[in-house]
Parts: structure tokens; C-alpha cells; sequence
């Protein structure tokens, strides 16, 4: 069988969309951190998945909590890509997409991951503690470092930004280089190298 050619994938993908028959657009966008699978739901980016992690997986968890009807577009996620490869590289203070956290379950990580989108700006860092009090349950560091760990639209919700106690800049899904390289284009930290730009 000969595969459909991509102008014919993609008028697919945007008749899906416009009759509402997709429940969710993907692909994959080469950033300066590396490519990242975009998800896209009716409400907004789902998932946004590190190069590390099989897109299989991330896909799967999709399918599942939303539906199976998941359509590859370039073209329908162009203009997220672009937000997100612009700030990126610095060009744009914020990504400002529209995003859904219905992957993060509800409850406490959830309202973790809330707090953390809507109090933590560009170039500053909190503690789990601090971002466990700004969720309304100041004793529950751990629970929101898992929040953190679960966040399934790193970068749209700033996961990177949270920093442990003791030092250091800590774990992170995208692995804790590219952490850093995040908290170093946001000014939170100095560059530890010389920057190319």
C-alpha cells in the first residue's frame, strides 16, 4: 500500500477538525531544547512530550483519557509550534497558548499545576514548599513535586521554574540540563557557558 501524500494527510486532518471528528491534532516540532510532541485538544495544547519519552506512550495517554481519534497535522499546529520554538529562542516573553491539564487528573496536583501557571512568572524559581502554599496546602511539598513530575504540558505550565529547597536546579521530565538551559533563557539563573546568540 502507498502512503497518502502529505498535502492529502493534511486536508484529512483539517476536514477531521472543522467536522469535529479528531479528538485531538499532533505532531512534532523541532525546538532549540530538541523535538517535542505537540498535542492539541478542543480546549487547548494536552501534552507536550520530550524527545526522550516514545510519542507512542504520550499518544497512548491521550487516546485514552480523551478518545482515540488522534490526526497528525503540521499545518493545523503550525502556529503553536512557532510560539513555542519563538520563545524558545528567546523572541516572545511568554508561550501564551490556550492549554487543558484534564491529563493531570484532579485534586491536589491539579490545583498544584494551576497555582504554578498562574503565579509563577518568566525568570522566577519556587520551592515545592513555596508552590504547595501558593496551591493552599502548605505541608504538601512532596505531593507537589509530583504534581510536577506528571505535568503534562511541560513549559506551558512552568514546571521548570520549581527548584528544590536544597540547591540546585533538580529533576525534570526533559531531564536536568535541558532544566537549566530553561531557568538560563528565562534569567532566573546566569548562563553557565557562553550563549551563541
Amino acid at each position: 500500500m502507498t502512503p497518502l501524500p502529505d498535502h492529502l494527510l493534511e486536508s484529512v486532518a483539517a476536514s477531521a477538525v472543522a467536522e469535529g471528528l479528531a479528538d485531538a491534532l499532533y505532531t512534532s516540532v523541532a525546538t532549540p531544547i530538541g523535538p517535542l510532541l505537540l498535542v492539541q485538544g478542543s480546549r487547548g495544547i494536552v501534552r507536550i512530550g520530550f524527545d526522550a519519552d516514545a510519542a507512542d506512550a504520550h499518544l497512548a495517554a491521550v487516546a485514552a483519557h480523551l478518545g482515540p481519534r488522534l490526526v497528525a497535522s503540521r499545518r493545523q499546529l503550525a502556529g503553536a509550534g512557532e510560539r513555542l520554538v519563538a520563545y524558545l529562542e528567546g523572541d516572545v516573553p511568554e508561550i501564551d497558548l490556550p492549554f487543558d491539564l484534564s491529563l493531570a487528573g484532579t485534586g491536589f496536583r491539579r490545583e498544584a499545576l494551576e497555582a504554578l501557571a498562574r503565579t509563577t512568572a518568566r525568570g522566577e524559581t519556587v520551592t515545592y514548599s513555596e508552590l504547595a502554599a501558593r496551591a493552599g496546602r502548605p505541608r504538601a511539598a512532596r505531593a507537589a513535586g509530583t504534581a510536577c513530575a506528571i505535568n503534562p504540558v511541560p513549559l506551558v505550565v512552568p514546571c521548570h521554574r520549581v527548584v528544590p529547597s536544597s540547591g540546585g536546579v533538580g529533576n525534570y521530565g526533559g531531564g536536568a540540563e535541558r532544566k537549566l538551559r530553561l531557568l538560563e533563557l528565562e534569567g532566573a539563573l546566569k548562563p553557565s557557558r557562553p550563549t551563541t546568540r
